[in-house]
């Protein structure tokens, strides 16, 4: 939508109103123009209407590019202030006198239309779906912080982190990955940012979790710098506190600015300690030296998502890098199913395919919960590959023995109906409105449901058989799913 924007700003505004002809500069069609016609052009360009309509367009060009990244809603004051100037413009606009001159008129109408068009897109991503959705569960993960942490330290009491806070907070950051943007700059730049801040409460708190467990190796008596560091400790707690509150919006008085002196006032306390080269007494300073600097290190998320490279991850290095390895694997995948078609089991690039495993495995992701999810699915669509791959040739091998349980041989009967359809789900690039994909869907069900149906008759290897088949069927019901769930960045 931004680059379209400025398309049309260009087109309009980009070069001397033209009286509403567009001209092929340099074509081999070009008309000479009639001198009469370069006067109307040369009187119209200096007209006061013209030159009002281009110090609009100036102002819009300023505005544009603020538009375009405004990742916040209807109630922030950005949102107002850039609306109440577009408004501000558009009366402008409509207040040029043209005279009614037709050229004038035009070019007004075009200007209008700009400025309109800028207005339009503001309100529609401040108040799109996606971006409601984001700000839901942004308010869902401050309710469950400010209940489980804030609130209690605030009241004097212990915030208390478990499991289950980490595994609801764990929750969120997947429901954020899944949030649909459509590709545009806002919407992933509000997502980014509500990630960014959930993932950095999320590491303050594995950091409290791991300070928790170490037990202190000296008491308050062994030396007078050990009762300073305890004194910094209780600091440290209030302000971790401070920062998850700021970190979620829960803060009102305390400042990012403010938390940093006070951290860094406890790290020149620390550092005047004189511990008199007690190896114990250094390794605790250190200790808390590290956990300052780990709530440090997060605020400096003021600026987060300014940056296009860190919300638009079709520029990531590590996203690329995940690309180009799905990339070949779509070539593998495309020659292992032509192979079968065949009947050709020999293509086998199984060691070219766990050499991409290992190469997704070294991908930083950098803690990012998208790009953990890219390589995720990535990983799965390699094992996709070498399971059915693995399964094949074991149908091949097969060789059943005339000792062989009737319920051990239908589980393979069931298996090889499962590898039948594995290979069109491969294959498979619709949707789930397709009728292809309900009717996969609908096959995989019934093999499931044939196993389900194996009475193994205590016979454990067939109870081992068809536990795995089961397995395998849901996986592949699983990759099916995820190859229709229109997953983005």
């Amino acid at each position: 939508m931004c680059a379209n924007v400025f398309g049309v700003l260009k087109s309009l505004f980009g070069k001397p109103f033209d009286g509403g002809k567009r001209m092929d500069h340099g074509g081999p069609q070009q008309q000479q123009q009639h001198p009469m016609e370069q006067q109307q052009q040369a009187y119209y360009a200096q007209h006061p209407a013209m030159m009002r309509l281009y110090e609009v367009q100036k102002e819009v060009a300023s505005l544009g590019p603020q538009v375009c990244t405004f990742s916040g809603l209807q109630n922030d004051r950005d949102y107002k202030r850039l609306e109440r100037e577009l408004t501000r413009l558009l009366l402008d606009v409509d207040q040029v006198d043209t005279e009614g001159k037709p050229e004038l008129q035009g070019a007004r109408k075009r200007a209008a239309q700009e400025v309109e068009g800028l207005l339009r897109y503001l309100e529609e991503n401040s108040s799109h779906p996606s971006r409601l959705a984001i700000e839901e569960l942004s308010n869902e993960a401050r309710r469950l912080v400010d209940e489980r942490i804030v609130a209690p330290q605030r009241g004097g009491g212990v915030a208390e982190i478990n499991d289950e806070l980490v595994d609801a907070l764990q929750e969120l950051v997947l429901r954020l990955t899944q949030v649909k943007t459509e590709g545009r700059v806002p919407l992933r730049k509000a997502r980014y940012r509500a990630l960014t801040r959930l993932c950095a409460v999320q590491d303050v708190f594995e950091g409290r979790t791991q300070q928790q467990t170490l037990s202190l190796p000296l008491s308050g008596d062994t030396h007078e710098a050990v009762h300073c560091i305890n004194q910094v400790m209780v600091k440290v707690s209030v302000a971790r506190s401070q920062l998850v509150a700021l970190l979620m919006g829960l803060s009102g008085r305390d400042s990012c600015a403010h938390l940093s002196r006070i951290l860094t006032e406890m790290q020149v306390e620390l550092d005047a300690l004189d511990v008199s080269g007690n190896a114990a007494i250094r390794n605790y300073r250190k200790q808390v030296v590290e956990e300052i600097n780990g709530l440090l290190k997060h605020l400096d998320l003021e600026g987060e998502g300014d940056d296009t490279r860190r919300y638009d991850l079709a520029q990531n290095n590590s996203i690329r890098e995940i690309e180009a390895v799905r990339a070949h694997v779509c070539h593998l995948r495309e020659g292992v199913l032509r192979h079968c078609v065949m009947g050709d089991l020999s293509f086998r690039p199984k060691a070219e395919l766990q050499s991409l495993l290992t190469h997704l495995d070294q991908v930083d992701t950098a803690k990012n919960p998208c790009i953990r999810e890219a390589r995720r699915r990535a990983v799965v669509e390699v094992q996709a590959i070498i399971t059915f791959l693995d399964l094949r040739e074991a149908l091949v091998c097969r060789q059943p023995g005339p000792s062989e349980h009737p319920s051990h041989r239908a589980v393979w009967l069931v298996l090889g109906s499962l590898s039948d359809l594995q290979a069109q789900v491969l294959g498979f690039d619709g949707k789930r409105a397709d009728k292809s994909y309900m009717m996969l869907e609908e096959l995989l069900t019934k093999q499931l449901l044939a196993l389900d149906a194996v009475d193994p008759q205590g016979d454990e290897t067939t109870k081992m058989a068809r536990k795995q088949a089961v397995k395998f069927a849901q996986n592949i019901l699983n990759y099916l799913d995820m190859k229709t769930d229109e997953w983005e960045y």
